[in-house]
């Protein structure tokens, strides 16, 4: 959890640049135990990806304005 936000297994987010995703499974990496979640690409070969949690929930800059790198699809 980060920012008060918490990933949901099993739930679509839409990433700032417009792809859907799909949020398979929270994981550890095995060295340093820093959290990562495991999504697949839901376009395209629908690829299988990780990124450290703490990113995934993270703001960026566009334009000036701060949002969330992935939001939840509702």
């Amino acid at each position: 959890m980060t920012n008060n936000r918490i990933i949901k297994i099993g739930q679509k987010y839409r990433h700032f640049k417009g792809n859907e995703y799909l949020v398979l499974h929270l994981a550890k990496h095995s060295e340093t135990l820093e959290e990562l979640v495991v999504y697949q690409a839901l376009y395209g070969e629908m690829g299988i990806w990780v990124r450290p949690l703490h990113m995934f929930l993270e703001q960026v800059k566009v334009e000036e304005q701060l949002i969330y790198r992935f939001e939840e699809c509702m």
